[in-house]
């Protein structure tokens, strides 16, 4: 695992960018592994910044989502297909061929699970997998279960979960009690991990995931055994990481 600590949310979504753009750089049709939420924004946002200047080129960019919210279509706002139009992909030259993100409204979740596996295969698998850190460990919506998900699946998420999207809602009822997302066993089988963390609220989680045992009680844990893994963090997130 390589470190780089970031003073605030600004640093640490610079950080990430550069390293998001060097892959962009040195290899202009990879596939890259995103993201939603608000950790990754300011990277999205720092991205778009540098394509706007001449020094990004996304034309040739495959894009593979994490998760999907179920039930939701793409014209909600909330979901994470507007949540990439809005933050990303309207502001870049990617083709919107290139993009993919589960079907949320697939309501046959084996076979939604066995089609985005297909088409992660067809790309030739991640080169660089965007992930933030849920406040339970949850990467993606890998929820703390008996076993690691290998692959793509739905899930019923937790209440911590759902309390803390709830402020992309009018209120907690209105938030998605089920989700499509890429499992484990998926999310490591990509070359490259970026793993982006901000705020002492997780600071906690954070010391937890890398730091203890390798358990699906806390799925970010499984990170501790990927060949090929980044992570950038702000100080309040490596608070509880006195000796690094």
């Amino acid at each position: 695992m390589k470190l780089y600590r970031a003073k605030d949310y600004y640093d640490m979504s610079r950080k990430a960018a550069n390293i998001i753009s060097a892959q962009i750089i040195m290899k202009p049709n990879c596939v890259l592994g995103l993201a939603t939420g608000s950790t990754p924004v300011g990277a999205y946002k720092q991205l778009i910044e540098w394509y706007h200047k001449g020094d990004l080129d996304f034309s040739r960019v495959k894009t593979a989502n994490l998760d999907e919210y179920k039930g939701l279509n793409r014209d909600n706002d909330q979901s994470y297909y507007c949540f990439m139009k809005q933050n990303l992909f309207k502001h870049v030259n990617i083709d919107e061929a290139n993009t993919h993100i589960p079907d949320g409204m697939e309501a046959d979740a084996v076979k939604e699970a066995a089609r985005y596996e297909e088409i992660l295969k067809n790309l030739g698998g991640i080169d660089l997998q965007i992930l933030g850190l849920g406040h339970n460990g949850h990467i993606g919506f890998n929820e703390p279960s008996d076993i690691f998900p290998k692959d793509t699946h739905i899930v019923d998420l937790q209440e911590s979960t759902i309390e803390a999207n709830k402020r992309f809602f009018a209120s907690a009822d209105q938030v998605p009690r089920q989700a499509y997302t890429m499992g484990i066993g998926t999310i490591i089988r990509a070359k490259k991990i970026l793993l982006m963390v901000s705020g002492e609220d997780k600071a906690e989680i954070l010391h937890t995931a890398l730091c203890g045992p390798v358990t699906p009680k806390v799925p970010a844990s499984i990170l501790q055994l990927h060949p090929d893994v980044i992570i950038v963090a702000d100080e309040a997130a490596l608070s509880k990481w006195e000796t690094i």
